[in-house]
């Protein structure tokens, strides 16, 4: 989301995390973003006041299947501290996504819920379920999003239009496939038309640095991909014309 903000014209005063790996990360290709190591449930951002956006992802285990939808009563619930540095902000708007189960019936009271406190702070909320193949994307990736504004914003906000044809694995990485001389770069677009499983892996407490479970991996075999690992090279002019890359 946050290099996405960056492509759309936002300038970011600071960005968060709370994995010392992931803040590496930030402050190696992006130290203009100033990432800061911490845990929001902690944080002030008082010294923020009357940002134009205060966006982030909301952890998603308390709303999703395989977190057992607990909703508030999950510790990992983070939406109080969300609202919490909402208010310490004031921002002009507000974006925050989670997973599609966020939409669901049984989280119905929730939204209300979150509804009542933006209306309190004088901000109109909307959200929508949008899938990233819609724009550009090549994933399958529903995300549940939501929008507040102040209400002097909201008529100048449209939810974008989804794009005609999404994207396929092909169209977006084929000329890397072929940019070190593999020979089986054309068979391996031919395979590759349709768009990827949703990107997972890399659990604190299960998997690696992979492409998912047993399901998601038989889906990228099906796109031509190995998904028991992440490459850091293409597939060279030396790599077997039936490699799953």
């Amino acid at each position: 989301m946050a290099l996405g903000l960056e492509q759309a014209g936002f300038k970011h005063l600071v960005v968060f995390d709370n994995d010392k790996y992931a803040h590496a990360t930030l402050l190696n290709n992006r130290s203009g973003w100033n990432p800061q190591l911490c845990d929001v449930r902690t944080l002030n951002c008082s010294s923020y006041e009357n940002v134009d956006l205060f966006a982030g992802g909301v952890p998603c285990p308390p709303f999703s299947i395989a977190g057992q939808q607990k909703g508030e009563n999950d510790e990992r619930d983070l939406f109080p501290d969300a609202l919490r540095l909402i208010r310490q902000v004031q921002p002009k708007a507000v974006l925050l996504e989670n997973v599609r189960g966020f939409s669901s019936k049984k989280f119905a009271d929730y939204r209300t819920a979150l509804n009542s406190e933006f209306r309190k702070m004088g901000m109109i909320m909307q959200w929508r379920v949008l899938n990233a193949s819609d724009y550009s994307v090549p994933q399958l990736r529903p995300r549940f999003i939501l929008v507040a504004l102040r209400k002097e914003y909201v008529p100048f906000f449209e939810w974008p239009e989804p794009m005609p044809e999404p994207p396929t694995v092909a169209n977006t990485i084929g000329d890397l496939m072929g940019s070190d001389g593999w020979p089986g770069a054309e068979a391996w677009m031919s395979k590759a038309q349709a768009i990827a499983p949703t990107l997972v892996g890399g659990s604190k407490k299960h998997g690696g640095a992979d492409l998912g479970p047993t399901r998601a991996k038989k889906k990228w075999a099906e796109l031509g991909v190995d998904g028991k690992g992440i490459a850091d090279f293409p597939p060279s002019s030396q790599t077997p014309i039936d490699a799953l890359p």
